[in-house]
């Protein structure tokens, strides 16, 4: 047996179903491995940047092993971007990095790369096999730390090791999954209900980590007569079938969970490392509960801090919580969430004009045709907004995007993870014009494979998260256009259904029939560039800084783009002064 048939047969038992990779190059000894051994799958996509967002959104969703592979030099580093994303979203990625032979190691080779250095910052195991007894050793121990610290294990094998005659080694070459509960001591849980059950404003501030107690959660909030806020990346774990929900905080919140966090006496965070430090309270008690203890306190100053996994802890902590009688609070801050959402409205109702669609609009739209169980991809910048206001959770569907990385251009390699992982499920990318632009090349993966992924694009001709940063900073924006190509025909070009809607009335009626379509489609939408998306608290700088950019604007004879701005804005505008 080779090493790379061995690498294979470790893949195969680890319960790696596919590899994400452009072929070629110091890979061609796995690759043929691969088709030889005919249980997993070779995805062979346009850019190895497609290929890692693939696997982590792949791994996400299953929580499984998940693969991608770069040869060497360029393909290590088109992979980079990706691998962090799937690396912060704590999500099991093997990388395998194939490099130039050995024997030419430390002579800058052509496409040379240092692996060990390329990849220290994205990866919790990380190193380079260079001999046959090294590889299976290497291998496992890097498909384990992926799995069981839930993010990238890199192995590193240059081609010719690949192509070595196998050799016996001494350690494991399976890799053992392991399932752990973790709860505080009794002690610190009798603490932490004892200030629980003393306090009459009680806030549950949910994160991803929270996911798997939506149960305990739901009756913790009840007994305790508690709103529930929660981040983007758990709102559709949360939000379902729960009664006491208020919505999210956060840059793409709004302001019915920020008050509702900031007017608790104490707020407890279950499950979440929530980076936005200006969002958090700061007069009120906060006690976290994290599955990391290292996470504790690093975003918030903290009353109590504690370890352990949310449904287990909860499920030990609700026989000592009594029920309260008071609901004042609750009520209060429910009532403050039906008007932040009947205020969300106001955007969906009036529709916008021609080729100036309002975003809220179609999103709402796409929520209400989406299957129940639909797979949702967001882009980041102004589209993660769309989605966090507008999408609704059933308790099915799910959602992912580059939530802690941030990246652009993730929505639609990711919606390639996710319709291979279920063949069976709905997958909508909504994707942004500016991230689709970056790596428009693998909608020809998506129809190469024969996935029918639905793309969503929300074309505003416009960087426009880029261009809401400058605005509020002062600065007039510039260089936030961009000249798209027309996506409808790109997407007929590689054949795929393509659309393109122009008018607010065309909206629905495009959306019912390209999801009605069997394979891919991609629905091009012109959408309103100066659509704002404002956070819950508004600082005065900002304010400021928004009337100043306006000023400059008018300075320099874009009064029209003031004027456009101001109109499509009215509401939020008024709301700020």
């Amino acid at each position: 047996m080779k090493v790379a048939e061995q690498i294979v047969e470790m893949l195969e038992n680890a319960g790696v179903k596919r590899i994400y990779a452009v072929t070629g190059d110091s890979l061609n000894g796995i690759n043929d491995a691969v088709r030889r051994n005919g249980k997993i799958q070779w995805i062979q996509v346009r850019h190895e940047e497609t290929g890692a967002f693939a696997a982590g959104a792949e791994a996400q969703l299953t929580g499984e092993l998940a693969c991608c592979a770069g040869s060497s030099g360029p393909g290590h580093v088109h992979l980079i971007n990706g691998v962090y994303d799937a690396h912060r979203t704590n999500a099991p990625v093997l990388v395998i990095a194939s490099t130039c032979l050995y024997k030419d190691f430390g002579t800058k080779y052509f496409q040379e790369t240092d692996t060990i250095k390329l990849f220290d910052d994205c990866s919790y195991y990380n190193q380079l096999a260079v001999s046959p007894y090294q590889a299976p050793r290497m291998l496992q121990a890097a498909m384990q730390a992926a799995l069981t610290l839930k993010g990238i294990g890199v192995f590193g094998i240059p081609g010719d090791t690949a192509m070595e005659d196998t050799k016996d080694v001494f350690s494991s070459t399976k890799i053992f999954p392991v399932e752990t509960s973790v709860c505080p001591s009794l002690s610190d849980l009798k603490k932490l209900a004892e200030l629980l059950n003393g306090t009459e404003k009680v806030t549950l501030f949910c994160g991803i980590g929270a996911k798997d107690a939506h149960a305990e959660m739901v009756e913790l909030s009840q007994r305790l007569h508690a709103p529930v806020a929660y981040t983007f990346k758990s709102k559709m774990e949360i939000q379902h079938n729960n009664p006491n929900e208020v919505g999210m905080t956060g840059l793409l919140g709004m302001t019915s969970g920020y008050d509702a966090m900031h007017e608790a006496d104490v707020l407890l965070m279950l499950g979440t490392d929530f980076p936005y430090s200006e969002f958090l309270p700061e007069d009120n008690k906060v006690v976290q509960i994290d599955i990391r203890p290292d996470r504790l306190g690093r975003r918030a100053k903290l009353h109590t801090g504690l370890c352990g996994d949310i449904k287990t802890t909860l499920a030990a902590l609700l026989p000592m919580i009594r029920q309260k009688a008071d609901d004042g609070f609750l009520k209060k801050q429910l009532h403050n969430y039906r008007k932040v959402k009947d205020d969300l409205n106001t955007y969906v109702k009036v529709k916008g004009k021609e080729s100036s669609i309002h975003p809220e609009y179609v999103m709402a739209e796409v929520n209400a045709i989406a299957p129940d169980d639909a797979i949702f991809t967001v882009d980041t910048g102004m589209t993660c907004v769309w989605g966090a206001r507008y999408l609704e959770a059933t308790g099915k569907r799910k959602m992912i995007g580059s939530f802690n990385h941030g990246s652009m251009a993730n929505a639609m390699p990711q919606a390639i993870g996710a319709a291979l992982a279920y063949p069976g499920r709905p997958v909508i990318a909504l994707c942004g014009d500016g991230g689709l632009s970056m790596l428009l090349g693998d909608l020809g993966t998506i129809t190469q494979y024969e996935l029918p992924i639905k793309i969503v694009v929300f074309n505003n001709g416009a960087l426009g998260m880029v261009k809401l940063e400058m605005e509020v900073a002062g600065l007039p924006d510039n260089e936030t256009t961009i000249v798209d190509p027309d996506f409808d025909t790109c997407a007929k070009s590689v054949g795929m259904q393509g659309y393109r809607v122009t008018e607010p009335e065309e909206v629905m009626a495009t959306l019912i029939r390209a999801f009605g379509t069997p394979g891919p489609a991609l629905i091009d939408i012109r959408t309103d560039p100066n659509a704002l998306a404002l956070p819950p608290k508004i600082e005065w700088g900002q304010m400021m800084g928004f009337a100043e950019s306006m000023t400059k604007l008018m300075m320099e004879g874009r009064s029209q783009d003031v004027i456009n701005t101001i109109n499509s804005n009215f509401k939020h505008i008024k709301s700020l002064l």
